[in-house]
């Protein structure tokens, strides 16, 4: 398959007319040629959404309802397609996440539908007699949306859906390593036939297309996910517009010695794990209490052997499947190889496997006795690893989750709600739960990291995108004359 740029309401190739070939995580094999842009594809891509802006704001919620409906129906129509191109361009075994991921997708869009109809403004009371004030939401302009791989469908449809809905016209670039499944959704996107230039794919290297959505003057709002360094440099690209950013994390996940085990450590395994580790609310760090962490780790070793299954992600019995990229096998190869030279034990996994099409599977690994220095807690990962650090109190666990700059998720397993909590109100995260995994969210909920985090701005989830994305227009109306002369108004 080739995967082409949409612009202004066309299909397109790169202007310079070149490609990139795309290859398989999960076979090594080609995946067909892909269109490699430049800024110039970028600036046509702009200039189209900022012709397109104003037409588009003007239309009402109802009609722009209408449209995303038509985009997630077209990704009902086409499902089995997006569920399969998302493993083999991405790595997600089909069965356990990819068909997963093209559901929640589909939501996002149905959602931000309904919420573009109840977008609401305020009629606050005027100081004054004979006068109404109205505070009207008003889209800000043009979007520029850069994405990460290891989500392709959600990621893209959690700031994309609802920026469409508000009034915004987006250009959306996503990561180069899963250009192919991206296509694919574009595709279902200009399906709903939006008018042209509200919607643009734009596909090419982040230096040269994500730049210039982040500098460009005609873009009035960016929105980023992905790691903290690139997401700092797009920031500063964008000073002085509107900023949605949500970057790294290192989430700790917290045992205390009064938890149900079993609980927490089927938990553990999912914040581990699902994904094969490469999301930004996976479990990096487990703060295990000392006088429970050799159960723990004794059923967490058991709940590995048991359920997760790394192989081909095509097969329906697969749970795990290969990382996404070379960097991201080379770092698990670094941060396992570090803890255990600090004295780590592998208790399960520790090396890439052989004997599959590339070398970017790499099983579920469990590593107990981690010292909290190791480059494994204090540095987010991204990979299927389950790094275990001994505390010994409530204290020690908020003091281990704000020793870090990382400010996104957190979880804690204990049997005192009250301590569960003291802990939340403790700790400097944007999300905290309580008896549930690191990877527990729902869609319609606030997500991103706390102010003075490494972890991003504002927040996705439901409308709350529409909130960063519009502005307030302030109408005051005299209705009443004026007074005689003479008289205080």
């Amino acid at each position: 398959m080739a995967t082409r740029m949409f612009i202004d309401g066309e299909w397109c190739d790169a202007a310079s007319g070149a490609t990139v070939e795309a290859t398989s995580p999960v076979t090594g094999e080609s995946l067909g040629p892909v269109a490699d842009g430049d800024r110039e594809d970028a600036r046509r891509a702009i200039a189209a959404a900022g012709a397109a802006f104003n037409a588009w704001a003007a239309r009402t919620g109802f009609e722009r309802a209408a449209l995303l409906h038509r985009a997630a129906d077209a990704c009902e129509r086409r499902r089995d397609e997006l569920a399969r191109v998302c493993t083999l361009d991405q790595g997600k075994p089909l069965k356990a996440e990819a068909e997963v991921e093209v559901g929640e997708l589909i939501e996002f869009f149905r959602m931000a539908a309904e919420d573009a109809k109840r977008l609401e403004g305020r009629i606050p009371e005027s100081a004054a007699p004979g006068r109404r004030v109205l505070l009207l939401r008003r889209p800000v302009g043009v979007l520029g949306l850069i994405t990460p791989w290891n989500w392709p469908y959600t990621m893209p449809a959690e700031v994309l859906a609802p920026a469409l809905g508000c009034g915004c016209t987006v250009v959306w670039t996503p990561a180069p390593s899963t250009a192919v499944c991206s296509g694919v959704l574009a595709e279902c996107v200009a399906e709903a036939d939006f008018p042209p230039g509200v919607f643009n794919f734009v596909l090419g290297p982040g230096p040269e297309v994500g730049d210039e959505l982040a500098v460009s003057p005609d873009t009035q709002a960016v929105a980023f996910t992905g790691s903290t360094q690139t997401g700092m440099i797009v920031s500063r690209q964008a000073a002085g517009k509107i900023q949605l950013l949500e970057m790294g994390g290192n989430g700790p996940f917290v045992v205390m010695d009064d938890a149900d085990l079993d609980a927490a450590a089927e938990a553990a395994q999912v914040g581990c794990f699902l994904g094969a580790g490469q999301s930004c609310s996976a479990a990096e760090r487990l703060l295990v209490h000392e006088a429970v962490r050799e159960e723990f780790v004794a059923r967490l070793a058991a709940q590995v052997e048991r359920d997760v299954r790394l192989g081909d992600p095509l097969e329906e019995a697969t749970t795990l499947g290969p990382l996404n990229n070379e960097p991201g096998a080379a770092k698990m190869d670094e941060h396992v190889a570090d803890a255990v030279e600090r004295g780590a034990e592998v208790v399960a996994g520790g090396a890439r496997a052989d004997g599959f099409p590339t070398r970017l599977y790499w099983p579920a690994t469990v590593l107990d006795r981690v010292p909290p220095d190791s480059i494994a807690v204090t540095q987010e990962t991204f990979g299927p690893i389950a790094p275990i650090v001994s505390i010994g109190s409530l204290e020690e666990a908020i003091e281990q989750t704000n020793s870090q700059s990382f400010g996104l998720m957190a979880a804690i397993f204990t049997g005192d709600v009250g301590a569960g909590l003291r802990y939340a109100d403790s700790v400097h995260m944007g999300l905290v739960n309580i008896n549930e995994t690191t990877n527990y969210w729902e869609a319609h909920l606030p997500w991103g990291g706390r102010g003075r985090s490494e972890s991003g701005i504002g927040r996705v989830g439901g409308r709350y995108p529409m909130e960063t994305l519009t502005e307030l227009q302030t109408v005051l109306i005299r209705s009443e004359p004026p007074l005689p002369p003479g008289r205080a108004s």
